[in-house]
C-alpha cells in the first residue's frame, strides 16, 4: 500500500473508532498544507504542529525548509503517534494532550532555544468548549514569541475560537485561504497576539 493511502486509511480508522476527537474523516490535502504554510512568518525557523495526524502538514513543513530538529509534532492519539514516530524518525514527536504544551516542550528541551516562531494546528477547536479553547490556545501562546502566529484551519463558516476566548487573550485574528480542494474544504485562520501599548513618559 502506497504511504499516502496508508495513511488515509490510518486517519480514517481513527475517525471512526472517535469520530468527536478526529475532527476530519481524510488526512489534509496538499493544498491545505500549502495554505497552511504560506500564512507563517518569513522568518519562521522554529515551528510547533499541534495534532499531526498521519503527516500531511509535517512533511509539508520539512519540505518548505523546517528542520527536523526544529519541527515539534503533539500528537493525543497513540496509533498516530506511532504512525509518526515511524514516518519521520529524526523529528520530535510528542504523545500528549495540547493543554500540557509547555510542560511537553519544556521536557523534551524544545524550549531551550526559545519560543517557537510560530504553530500549526489541526485541532478540532470548532466544536470545544470555550474554556477548553481557552485552556488550549493559552498553553500554545505560551510556547511562543511575541509576535509569532498561531495557523488554524477549520471546516466550518466562520472562524473557530470563540470571541470571548479571543478578548480573554487579547487576540487579532485574520482570515487566510479557503482551500476547496480538501475532505472536507477547509478555511485557514491565523491568530496573533496584539501589541501590548505602552505607557506615555510624564
Amino acid at each position: 500500500m502506497k504511504p499516502r493511502k496508508l495513511g488515509t486509511w490510518t486517519f480514517f480508522r481513527q475517525w471512526l473508532k472517535n469520530p468527536l476527537r478526529t475532527a476530519a474523516v481524510a488526512p489534509s490535502s496538499p493544498e491545505l498544507a500549502a495554505a497552511m504554510i504560506a500564512e507563517l512568518p518569513d522568518d519562521a525557523r522554529r515551528v510547533i504542529e499541534l495534532g499531526g495526524g498521519t503527516g500531511a502538514i509535517t512533511r509539508a513543513l520539512l519540505a518548505a525548509g523546517i528542520a527536523d530538529h526544529d519541527l515539534l509534532v503533539l500528537e493525543l492519539n497513540e496509533e498516530l503517534h506511532a504512525h509518526l514516530h515511524l514516518r519521520f524518525p529524526q523529528v520530535r514527536v510528542l504523545l500528549g494532550d495540547a493543554g500540557s504544551l509547555p510542560e511537553l516542550a519544556r521536557a523534551n528541551g524544545y524550549l531551550d532555544e526559545g519560543p517557537a516562531d510560530a504553530i500549526v494546528s489541526g485541532l478540532g477547536l470548532l466544536t470545544m468548549p470555550q474554556p477548553l479553547q481557552l485552556s488550549l490556545l493559552t498553553a500554545a501562546f505560551e510556547c511562543l514569541r511575541a509576535d509569532g502566529v498561531f495557523v488554524q484551519f477549520t471546516y466550518g463558516p466562520a472562524a473557530p475560537v470563540a470571541d470571548s476566548v479571543m478578548r480573554e487573550l487579547d487576540l487579532h485574528v485574520h482570515r487566510g485561504e479557503f482551500v476547496l480542494r480538501n475532505v472536507p474544504p477547509a478555511t485557514v485562520y491565523v491568530y496573533t497576539r496584539k501589541p501590548q501599548r505602552t505607557a506615555k513618559a510624564v
